[in-house]
């Protein structure tokens, strides 16, 4: 049976980027990640590590309690790790987030480029380890289960802008939201948002200006999802359903 990570070498695979597996550690720490084949270093500069899919199943296993070192004394559980509700959008060494749209405090310039296409190579390797062919023009499984963030990352890393804190006001409930799940008010900024629907793999992307609209949908294309344009019957706007594409 496969001896099971350190402590030190949990907290690293637990603290890994919930994008793209990347990794920070020292080197001798990674090095002994790579040696169990939990990690691998990336071929290109800054040659980052990353998760292996091995790295990324035990990340989703919760941890073996310690066995306390005397009887009667509570070990204390492991505090979940935070990420659906921290700001991550700044580039300031919070946990990478894609952008899908409305964050507030959002930063942009040189540090945050370097992120996002670290994070979009990143991806690109998961999907070469990941997929039986070793195809990187495909999403991956990894994608298929975290749609909005896959699809936002696509689109972050090819340049387009995403919509400001201010720029639309999007209602959820049940008794308002159109068939893409979501209905946005637009307001003057634009820039794109991606949202979850209640259609199986599939993320409703907005964008006011239909220029940047189509080119939204080109992009995702071109980074193997499928896209198809439709017109909400309530605003009469226009908006993408993209879902991954599987060959």
């Amino acid at each position: 049976m496969t001896r099971p990570p350190t402590a030190a070498q949990r907290r690293i695979i637990d603290a890994a980027e919930p994008v793209t597996g990347r990794l920070t550690g020292t080197e001798y720490q990674l090095a002994a990640l790579v040696k169990r084949g939990l990690a691998f270093r990336h071929p290109r500069p800054p040659h980052d590590h990353f998760l292996t899919p091995a790295g990324h199943r035990i990340r989703e296993t919760a941890p073996a309690p310690a066995p306390a070192a005397v009887a009667g004394v509570a070990v204390a559980e492991t505090a979940p790790r935070e990420t659906a509700g921290r700001d991550t959008t700044t580039g300031t060494g919070g946990v990478f987030a894609a952008r899908v749209g409305g964050e507030e405090g959002a930063v942009t310039g040189p540090a945050r480029t370097r992120e996002v296409q670290s994070a979009w190579q990143g991806l690109l390797e998961l999907r070469r380890m990941t997929n039986t062919d070793g195809a990187t023009d495909r999403p991956c499984g990894w994608e298929r289960t975290h749609l909005v963030q896959a699809a936002a990352l696509a689109l972050e890393a090819a340049g387009h802008r995403p919509a400001g804190a201010e720029s639309t006001d999007t209602v959820d409930s049940a008794d308002t939201a159109d068939s893409a799940g979501t209905r946005a008010a637009t307001r003057p900024g634009g820039g794109y948002r991606v949202r979850a629907t209640p259609q199986p793999e599939a993320v409703a992307v907005r964008e006011p200006d239909a220029e940047a609209l189509r080119a939204c949908g080109a992009t995702l294309e071109e980074t193997g999802w499928q896209v198809s344009e439709h017109t909400d019957p309530r605003t009469r706007e226009r908006y993408l359903l993209a879902s991954p594409r599987r060959a």
